[in-house]
Order: structure tokens, then C-alpha cells, then sequence
């Protein structure tokens, strides 16, 4: 039999290489090690919290030809209930399991800091976690500044495969597609990065001979099936999808279809994450961020139009969380003010890293949707 003296380097031993196995987690044994990020273009926080506005359901304010079919569709007596009728899984999961930052009404103010409150500036600010001055037009110009992807694909520390997939064809500009070193699939750009199975060659015969309402982009439907197929065969460990018809529907004036847009890209946010727990790379190791790159104008006068910095509400805009890592607060009420600027080194930090610490004017992580 061995002595306690014998016995004691080996406890010893056991502690501290369990001690490293949690350290190696990160704080509270951190367990993200997957991203989900989704964006949708210019989706107003008012609809996100209080579902479908009164005003705007008409023909007049909303060009809506069949009233009565919308209402029965999106209005309900109550705002949780037009709210969830909206958008169900971001209220019917993620509210009950995750964070939702940006109902001005309780209390929680989300907002972008680069004063213009259109979509190249939102992107750079979300991405790169800063605003800046040279952003200043919707033009396509390769963006100077690095994303958090980007800097995350230069560490050792991180291992994997970065993609983003997005329905207006100025990403490849905004990621500095080249520069970046990752997939950026957009616009009407065919996906050949992964094998042509006859479901792809479907995705891309469609890109190119879908009639097209808009030049730039495609509907929704044809980025985000285009962005599942990626997922399936190549499992990166961050996805990003960007969707953009909640702009293209409300510079159109066309309420019906802006609603419309916003409810399939909840679900389609549902099906990503309904997918990604279904398969064992991403089980309980994924957390989901959810927001659009600017708000919009308030109803009067049809200012839910349009957005830019001759209108201050369209600053203000919404972010949810979901994952392992972050606790299960809800609908966010009087708390401090959160901004876009925060959400690249948030969603670092989730991985374990600190990008400010690289990134010095990069804003800082949301610490309540970090682990304790």
C-alpha cells in the first residue's frame, strides 16, 4: 500500500489538470465555440417589440390592397401577441432562453454611434466594432478596416472555417473579401466553393434567371438556402448570413411585404437554429446573434420609410443573443444603453478573445450576455 506522501503529487496532479480543463473553457467554463450571426437590412425595433403598427396597415401609409388578409395574418389584441405572431421564435425561444436588447418602451435603448444610419456605416460599425468617417455612402469601395472575422482567422488560437453569405452584392466589399481570406457569397454571385449537388445547381441556376426587382440583390429565400447548403457540407464555426428584403420592402413603401419579410427571416432564423442543435459539431456550442444594421423612421409621415442621419430615430435598433454561454434575462428592461459597436467584440468574446485588446477603439463586450 502507498503512502499518503506517495499520494499526494498524484491528487495534486489530478486537481490542477482539471483545473486546466476548466480554465480552458474560459470563464464559467465557457462552452461557445460556434457563431450564428443574422442580420436583416433595416428592420425597425418597433415591429420587433410591438408586432404590427395600426397606422401603417391601410393603402394609404402602408400600400396594403387587402387589409383585412394582413390583419388576420399579423394583428392580434395585444402587443406580446403581435409581436409573437411576427416573429414567433424570437419571441416563443429566444426571449425565453437568451437576451433581447432595444425596446425603447422598458427601457432598453440599443442604438449605432456612426450618426449616418444607413447600411455600409452599420455593417463596418457591427463588424469591425467601430465607426468610421471614411464609411460615409452606400458605394462600392473595399473597406479599409479588418473585421472581427477577419482578425479572428489571423489568431492561432482560432481553428476553422469562416463564411458569409449576403443578399446585397456590396458584402465582397464590406469583408474585404480578398484581403479577408474566407468565403463572402453575395448578391447574384453563384455558390462553387462546395460540390455541385443538384440542390446547389437549383440555388444558382435560380440567382440567374429569377427576374429581378432589385439590381443588387436577390429575394431572401435564394441567400439563406444558399447559406444552408454551406452550413451542411462545410460546418464552419462561424456563419454569418446577412437578408436584406425588410429594407428593399420599406423603401418600397409596401408595409404587407415588409412584414412578410421579417416573419421569414425569423423562421429562417428558427431553421438555422433548429438545424445547427440537430447536428453534434454544433449542439449546445453555438450561440446566435440576431439584428438588422440600422431602424428606421418612426410612422408619421411615412418616415418607416426610410432611414439616414436627416432622421435621429432610425439610429436606434434591436440585438439578441442565444446560446449556451449567455443567461436567460429575456426582453432586456432599465438598463444601461447598448450600440452596435459593442457586438464584434461580444461576439469574440464568446469565443474567448479579447478583441479590444487589439482593437483599442472597438467598443466593449455586452457583459451580461457573457458567462460569469
Amino acid at each position: 500500500m502507498k503512502s499518503a506522501a506517495h499520494q499526494f503529487p498524484i491528487a495534486v496532479f489530478i486537481f490542477l489538470a482539471a483545473a486546466a480543463a476548466l480554465f480552458g473553457q474560459g470563464p464559467a467554463g465557457r462552452k461557445t465555440r460556434n457563431i450564428i450571426f443574422v442580420m436583416t437590412d433595416g428592420l425597425r425595433w418597433e415591429e420587433v417589440f410591438n408586432g404590427a403598427e395600426a397606422s401603417l396597415t391601410d393603402k394609404q401609409k402602408g400600400k396594403v390592397d387587402d387589409v383585412a388578409a394582413l390583419k388576420k395574418a399579423y394583428w392580434r389584441d395585444t402587443t406580446e401577441e403581435r409581436r409573437a405572431a411576427l416573429m414567433p421564435f424570437l419571441w416563443s425561444v429566444v426571449s425565453k432562453n437568451g437576451q433581447i436588447y432595444g425596446n425603447r418602451e422598458k427601457g432598453s435603448d440599443a442604438y449605432v454611434t456612426n450618426g449616418l444610419n444607413f447600411s455600409y456605416p452599420g455593417y463596418n460599425e457591427t463588424l469591425c466594432g467601430f465607426a468610421d468617417a471614411r464609411i460615409n455612402s452606400n458605394n462600392k469601395f473595399l473597406n479599409p478596416n479588418g473585421t472581427v472575422f477577419e482578425w479572428l482567422k489571423q489568431k492561432q488560437s482560432f481553428q476553422g472555417d469562416i463564411a458569409a453569405f449576403g443578399a446585397w452584392d456590396l458584402f465582397p466589399y464590406i469583408f474585404n473579401a480578398e484581403r479577408a481570406g474566407f468565403l463572402v457569397n453575395a448578391g447574384y454571385a453563384p455558390l462553387t466553393a462546395i460540390p455541385q449537388t443538384p440542390r446547389l445547381e437549383l440555388l444558382n441556376r435560380l440567382k440567374a434567371e429569377t427576374p429581378r426587382v432589385w439590381d443588387d440583390e436577390p429575394f431572401d429565400p435564394i441567400t439563406f438556402y444558399t447559406a444552408m447548403e454551406y452550413l451542411k457540407e462545410k460546418k464552419p464555426r462561424i456563419l454569418y448570413l446577412s437578408l436584406g428584403e425588410t429594407d428593399d420592402w420599406a423603401h418600397a413603401g409596401n408595409y404587407k411585404e415588409y412584414l412578410n419579410a421579417a416573419h421569414r427571416a425569423d423562421d429562417y432564423v428558427r431553421v438555422l437554429w433548429e438545424t445547427v442543435q440537430s447536428m453534434p459539431e454544433y449542439r449546445g456550442n453555438t450561440t446566435l446573434i440576431f439584428s438588422p444594421d440600422h431602424g428606421r423612421g418612426k410612422a408619421e409621415h411615412n418616415k418607416w420609410r426610410d432611414h439616414g442621419e436627416k432622421l435621429p430615430d432610425s439610429k436606434y435598433i434591436w440585438i439578441a443573443f442565444l446560446g449556451p454561454d449567455t443567461a436567460a434575462l429575456g426582453e432586456r428592461s432599465h438598463i444601461a444603453a447598448v450600440t452596435q459597436n459593442q457586438i464584434a467584440a461580444t461576439l469574440a468574446a464568446l469565443l474567448g478573445e479579447d478583441y479590444p485588446a487589439d482593437v483599442p477603439k472597438a467598443g466593449k463586450p455586452i457583459v451580461d450576455v457573457l458567462p460569469h
